[in-house]
């Protein structure tokens, strides 16, 4: 859906960002601008500031930054379009209806009403369970030493030994039974008809990140089987895609994540807590769960039972974290089977000590593969050496292959030198490399240099935020299409535009990049880091010595598309030069 931009300005505008972001993060007022603790990653000293002013927040230990928009979708994991509803409907805005086709509304009317359903059957669960048919089912929670307030924060219940009691209960609220199997709440074939999914079970809802309901896990009372049911895929529940204990798990800040096996190792761990403990639903951890996991933390600490079966689910694991850019280390629950158990016996100091004792994934991977040869017999250890070299090899960045190279070979009394000659060939023989050949120097410098004058771009947009005398000085002599990256020429375009207006409001320059990636992208570049400058000297020489490297390597880009027939092009690049040597001479005055 389409919003104007005038539409999405007046939503911005009416929400100031410091009381919004008051309703998340404890703020102080400290000169013009207000500081907390950063909600985006754990810190004990406030480094995250937020300016009325400019109407934008930054976090000078984490980097996060942008408007009330970004803070929206990066704490809520919105999308910016449900950002831009949320702060409607606080700031009381009535957005057009979105004009769907037949098929899409349907779609989405289907998804709200699942998500309905879904809601309703959680409470009715919950009060079963505080009911008398529940008593059994909260006897088993508390047996299971679950305290009241974590039952409740989790939502748990209970669907009694009547197998059509909650369908009953959702007819009589205007439902039908096609959307009640939809939901994934109840069953209909020839001979039963239509009844009940979960029922003499403690259930437990799972949720989204945004504190939905999306479907059920039900763990059943007595002998019967299956001992965990979990809710089918629905339109609104893929159990690939959703991890249970997410939407608390988020909001713990903490560095990286717990990935247990059950919902009982979830809420355990939290009760203890441990509240950035998740668990992945029903089935192994997939691509899906990993990319999931990607956009909260970058480390996660596999928690998996210590059985034959958790161990595979572990090695499972690893390498897919691992092609997500994750890194895993593997804790151990030995003597106990699972987090819930040792927990119940050992207690949170113990545990806290086996997260610091946790192996490293891909070196667990190796200790489990020992067993499967004899490491006393000469054959038998060269054997396994020449599967961890094909191991090895995995490692796409030379510096990391090498240090874990350094690392297999002090573990396995191994030369460094003999191991790495190894992998090499190993690489080679299976096709996965070339034989060694150094990439050009020149080249790497070249890369270097990009990169280099990229950052000189995003610095030089930062400054201009941040020092506005600077416009005047340098309008002259850089333009918006001397940043050579097109979203970076957009941003400056923009920027330009509002300071030959008289309005400079980077806020509103956001609100221009409705797409996820593209709205972070350009929070990033009115936060660049800066390295600290300590004199007002050393400030003008570097912003002096900024602008002549954006607009050199923005000339030399010219230079090198130039056609030779291009006449204008040509008097356009001599200009550019003319531009660069009188910026050599200019002298840049900042407050």
């Amino acid at each position: 859906m389409y919003y104007s931009d005038e539409l999405v300005e007046e939503v911005r505008s009416r929400n100031d960002i410091v009381d919004v972001i008051s309703g998340y993060v404890k703020l102080q007022k400290k000169g013009s601008s207000y500081f907390g603790l950063c909600p985006f990653h754990n810190e004990k000293s406030p480094s995250f500031s937020v300016s009325r002013d400019k109407q934008m927040y930054y976090c000078f230990g984490c980097g996060a930054g942008g408007n009330v928009f970004t803070f929206i979708m990066e704490y809520e994991n919105y999308s910016f379009v449900e950002a831009l509803k949320f702060l409607a409907d606080r700031a009381g805005v009535e957005l057009p209806q979105q004009e769907f086709s037949r098929e899409a509304r349907e779609r989405a009317d289907l998804k709200a009403t699942l998500l309905e359903v879904n809601k309703l059957a959680a409470k009715y669960f919950y009060a079963q369970l505080k009911s008398e048919s529940g008593k059994t089912a909260h006897e088993y929670l508390t047996d299971r030493q679950l305290s009241e307030e974590t039952i409740t924060a989790f939502g748990l219940g209970y669907s009694n030994k009547y197998s059509n009691d909650l369908h009953k209960y959702l007819r009589a609220k205007g439902y039908s039974d096609e959307i009640i199997v939809k939901a994934g709440l109840a069953n209909m074939d020839e001979k039963n008809g239509i009844y009940d999914k979960f029922w003499n079970r403690v259930m437990f809802p799972i949720m989204d990140v945004n504190n939905r309901v999306i479907g059920f896990g039900g763990r059943v009372m007595g002998d019967g089987k299956p001992k965990y049911l979990n809710s089918p895929e629905t339109p609104v529940f893929d159990k690939s895609r959703n991890l249970y204990g997410l939407n608390r798990a988020r909001t713990s800040r903490k560095s990286y994540f717990l990935i247990c096996e059950g919902y009982m190792d979830v809420i355990s761990l939290h009760q203890a807590g441990f509240t950035n403990a998740v668990a992945s639903l029903g089935t192994s951890l997939t691509a899906g769960h990993a990319a999931l996991l990607k956009r909260y933390v970058g480390e996660v600490y596999l928690t998996y039972d210590s059985d034959e079966a958790g161990t595979k689910a572990a090695l499972r694991a690893v390498p897919i974290l691992k092609d997500a850019g994750v890194n895993a280390r593997v804790i151990r629950m030995d003597p106990y089977k699972d987090p819930d158990e040792f927990i119940k016996n050992l207690g949170a100091a113990a545990f806290e000590e086996r997260i610091g004792k946790a192996r490293n994934g891909f070196m667990f991977s190796l200790e489990m593969l020992e067993c499967s040869y004899d490491m006393t017999s000469p054959e038998g250890k060269t054997e396994f050496l020449r599967e961890a070299a094909r191991r090895l090899t995995g490692f796409e960045e030379e510096i990391e292959r090498n240090n874990y190279i350094e690392a297999v070979a002090k573990a396995y009394h191994v030369g460094y030198e003999e191991l790495h000659k190894l992998v090499v060939k190993t690489a080679v023989q299976s096709g996965m490399a070339a034989p060694a050949s150094r990439p050009k120097p020149a080249s790497d410098r070249e890369r270097q240099k990009e990169d280099g004058h990229i950052v000189s771009q995003r610095i030089l947009l930062t400054w201009l935020i941040d020092h506005e005398e600077l416009f005047g000085q340098i309008s002259k002599y850089i333009t918006p299409e001397d940043f050579t990256k097109e979203l970076y020429r957009e941003v400056a375009g923009l920027l330009f535009e509002q300071y030959e207006n008289g309005q400079v409001n980077p806020a509103k320059i956001m609100n221009h990049f409705t797409e996820e990636e593209q709205h972070r992208e350009a929070a990033s570049l009115f936060h660049t880091r800066i390295k600290e400058l300590t004199t007002k000297d050393e400030q003008e020489k570097a912003v002096k010595e900024t602008l002549i490297r954006v607009k050199a390597y923005s000339i030399d880009e010219r230079a090198r598309k130039l056609e030779p027939t291009d006449i204008r092009g040509l008097q356009e690049l001599m200009n550019a030069k003319k531009a660069l040597q009188d910026l050599q001479r200019l002298h840049i005055s900042i407050n």
